[in-house]
């Protein structure tokens, strides 16, 4: 009897290793198998280093764009653009907001048409190679590398990973958010009606075309967000409580890029493979990039060992006159040398991106940097 229980515990004691000897195996065939269909898999698992292009200080410098896509009002102009900086060495990251309304001169027109000139080219990649430029020209960094992600990829993405936990700060109505496909839906007005409503104060066009907008709403608190949730607290221009600023959107963005960052690197994502794959597909078919696809483990490796850095926001904006906070920008007046548009441009002149540069150049190598009351040289 005692020979018999014996042996049936070294069978329990054999089966873990036998279990775990299996795994291996198929997970072996599995690389194998994914190496040729998906061989940035294979070099993350099997390749260490880190080879991606750097500036002469060794950060990494990311534009990322936001555009609208599909049937949304001017597809391809960036409603969303940021830089980061990466620094893996003081282990810090810099987001640099750049207002959508900033006026280049360089193309005439606001910074956020930069993409979309740049798409008419001949060139594939014109879209990001201008982007790039004018970006790059405004903030005074090199930009290595650049990512365009439409709103339907965002939404896909974050869905894809179970929706995100926000904390949001204070609670904030938007009542003039845009209904997309909407914007020049008549809501049953007649011509003659119309043509009375031409001029119609952004807040008059609220009352006049309801069916143009949804009303926003966002407790304070943890908030579980879905992805057309979080697009919508990110994008919000006209929130109460102060949040209709370019500042108030950047921690905005900078929270749900926080709170994406701890989905993707949870247990329940970053070691659940197949989610992995269809988050790579779903992103793949919403995205245009100039980043290699030789160099998609390197930029694995690097947001693994950037994990737990500290992440700042830098805002380019005209200021806030209620907390006497100081801004680089002053709002344009109506003319032609803005395109007949209101814009924005630099307090020091138009064009001239001096002092803006010099403020993110801080920011990125020192933090808690100032902004003057007065225009510097």
């Amino acid at each position: 009897m005692r020979k018999s229980s014996s042996k049936l515990l070294k069978m329990h004691r054999k089966r873990p290793l036998i279990l775990i000897g299996i795994i291996v195996v198929i997970l072996a065939i599995f690389v194998v198998k994914t190496a040729s269909v998906y061989p940035f898999l294979f070099q993350l698992i099997f390749n260490r280093g880190i080879n991606l292009k750097q500036t002469t200080d060794n950060r990494v410098n990311i534009l990322l764009l936001g555009i609208g896509g599909g049937s949304h009002d001017g597809p391809n102009l960036t409603d969303t653009i940021i830089m980061v900086s990466l620094d893996p060495k003081n282990d810090k990251v810099t987001l640099v907001s750049v207002p959508r309304d900033l006026w280049f001169p360089d193309i005439n027109q606001k910074i956020n048409a930069a993409y979309q000139i740049g798409l008419s080219s001949k060139k594939s990649s014109g879209g990001l190679i201008l982007a790039e430029a004018a970006v790059g020209k405004v903030t005074g960094q090199s930009i290595d590398y650049a990512v365009r992600l439409d709103f339907s990829g965002f939404v896909k993405a974050v869905d894809e990973v179970g929706g995100l936990d926000i904390n949001v700060d204070t609670a904030f109505d938007d009542y003039q958010y845009p209904v997309d496909g909407q914007e020049d839906a008549t809501c049953g007005h007649t011509p003659t009606e119309l043509q009375t409503m031409v001029n119609d104060s952004a807040d008059q066009a609220v009352i006049d075309f309801p069916c143009r907008y949804k009303h926003l709403h966002f407790d304070k608190g943890l908030n579980h967000m879905d992805g057309e949730t979080t697009l919508e607290y990110v994008r919000s221009r006209h929130g109460t409580s102060g949040e209709d600023s370019d500042f108030a959107r950047s921690k905005r963005q900078e929270k749900v890029i926080n709170a994406f960052k701890a989905k993707i690197f949870s247990a329940q994502t970053l070691l659940n493979l197949p989610k992995m794959l269809n988050l790579y597909n779903t992103l793949k078919s919403s995205i245009d990039m100039n980043i290699p696809q030789s160099e998609f483990d390197d930029f694995i490796r690097l947001a693994e060992k950037m994990r737990g850095a500290k992440i700042q926001s830098v805002v380019i904006d005209a200021g806030d006159a209620v907390s006497q906070r100081a801004g680089l920008l002053n709002e344009s007046v109506v003319e032609a040398d803005y395109g007949e548009t209101s814009a924005l441009i630099p307090r020091t002149s138009n064009g001239n991106f001096s002092e803006i540069q010099n403020y993110i150049s801080c920011e990125i190598t020192k933090s808690n940097c100032s902004v003057l009351p007065t225009p510097t040289p």
